[in-house]
């Protein structure tokens, strides 16, 4: 009787434990599977950035890729891993390093897709000799990525030492992104002869993100200068640890300098801006993508009010404002606006829901939408900016004249596809991506 009552009680408390458990696995799977269904549909499974591939003979279904996605990209779907948030995936890896068959590796499209990124080799080399591509118009979304890649490409332009004249440069830098200064802190610890060219202040993407915007990172080893420790720290702080870089080693940084061309002369490459010529052995390009600022092509898009980035949200109160994007970057300036005082706020977004956000935008974004500080018009294109107003259009064909301060456009940036152009770089094609994977 006494084992039949343990047993009993064994049982009782195996399901009270068990049956919560498995019913949370089973919501967690069915949730991964909707997400992944929605991707699918709305398009946006394949990540733009460098992202896993699964080989599924060999995956042993044990979800560990799943638990260290920071980012929340993969989930079991019936019974496999897969990319249930591409959009979300910003290349960390962590999914790769983690695997214990070694059934993940990263890489850019997919055999049916081809990304809008440029072709390079694993020494970040393109198919132009000499000339090199780092950081985010690589596909690489994290600090730690394109640092490792301005090293590596120095590394590269060291041991290759190509034949250079007498006053030639070993290497231009372009961008003084994280990329770009990470390369110029390998290049002059290798004593290299270089220079880095920045169109705007030195920073690189950095300096779009609004004001206090946290900035993840992991802790990354820099030359000279040693690791950078923080895993979260903001933008103000970031940048004053680049500067205090620069200002410590003396970097040979020219801002105000916008890269027109790059070509090949007498063995050499000569890199023009609108006010100087380079000449060099060696061209690093660590450029973001935003490149320009997307326009929208509307009547009205050329008044003053209308910006393409937002720095003090806190300068803007008791105003009517439209901010144009779904992505995190317009959802952030649109929170952050409509924190200020009397702001009435409009986000305009071309699609049916947001499906690009990180998930603390996304509950962010509902708060203040639940409470009414925020307004949303989903399927919705802006017609015309007007001085006073903005006419916008959202589905079923309804017009709303809305009244209006500032318009703030957050439409992504056009990749540099014309200086690209100018130097023969190729894109990464179908034919490409599909010959690398299946290798």
């Amino acid at each position: 009787m006494e084992t039949l009552y343990t047993l009993l009680t064994f049982v009782v408390l195996f399901g009270l434990i068990a049956i919560p458990y498995w019913r949370r696995v089973a919501r967690h799977k069915r949730e991964a599977a909707e997400k992944f269904d929605k991707s699918q549909r709305m398009g946006i499974q394949a990540p733009i950035t460098l992202h896993p591939h699964f080989d599924l003979t060999s995956c042993i279904g044990c979800a560990s890729c799943v638990r260290v996605c920071p980012e929340h990209v993969l989930g079991i779907v019936r019974g496999r891993p897969a990319i249930i948030n591409g959009s979300k995936c910003v290349g960390h890896g962590l999914c790769a390093d983690v695997c214990p068959v070694g059934a993940i590796t990263l890489g850019f499209g997919t055999p049916r897709q081809g990304m809008e990124i440029p072709y390079y080799d694993d020494h970040y080399e393109t198919n132009v000799r000499g000339v090199y591509i780092i950081g985010e118009l690589g596909g690489m979304g994290l600090i730690r990525n394109a640092v490792t890649q301005g090293v590596k490409a120095i590394e590269h332009v060291a041991s290759a030492r190509r034949a250079k004249q007498l006053d030639d440069l070993d290497v231009v830098i372009v961008g003084a992104g994280p990329a770009g200064l990470a390369a110029a802190l390998a290049a002059q610890e290798k004593s290299l002869r270089y220079v880095v060219l920045e169109q705007e202040e030195i920073g690189g993407t950095i300096l779009h993100y609004p004001r206090q915007k946290l900035v993840l990172t992991q802790p990354v080893e820099l030359p000279l200068f040693g690791k950078l420790k923080f895993t979260e720290v903001t933008k103000e702080d970031l940048l004053r640890v680049w500067q205090e870089i620069v200002g410590r080693f003396h970097l040979n940084i020219v801002t105000g300098q916008k890269v027109e061309s790059i070509h090949e002369a007498g063995g050499r490459m000569l890199v023009r801006t609108l006010t100087a010529e380079f000449r060099t052995a060696n061209v690093l390009l660590a450029l973001g993508r935003r490149g320009s600022p997307r326009k929208l092509g509307v009547t009205g898009e050329n008044l003053s009010k209308v910006m393409y980035r937002l720095i003090e949200a806190e300068s803007y109160k008791q105003k009517h404002i439209l901010v144009v994007g779904g992505g995190d970057s317009a959802v952030e300036a649109a929170i952050g606006l409509a924190s200020q005082v009397g702001n009435m706020v409009t986000v305009s977004y071309r699609k049916e829901e947001f499906v690009r956000l990180k998930e603390k935008n996304e509950r962010k974004v509902k708060e203040f939408t639940d409470s009414g500080k925020l307004s949303v018009l989903f399927n919705s294109q802006v017609l015309e900016i007007k001085p006073d107003a903005v006419v916008v259009q959202s589905s079923g064909n309804i017009v709303h004249n809305l009244a209006n301060d500032f318009v703030f456009i957050f439409a992504g940036g056009e990749l540099p596809t014309e200086l690209l152009k100018k130097c023969g770089i190729k894109m990464r094609t179908t034919e490409i991506e599909a010959q690398a994977v299946a290798a």
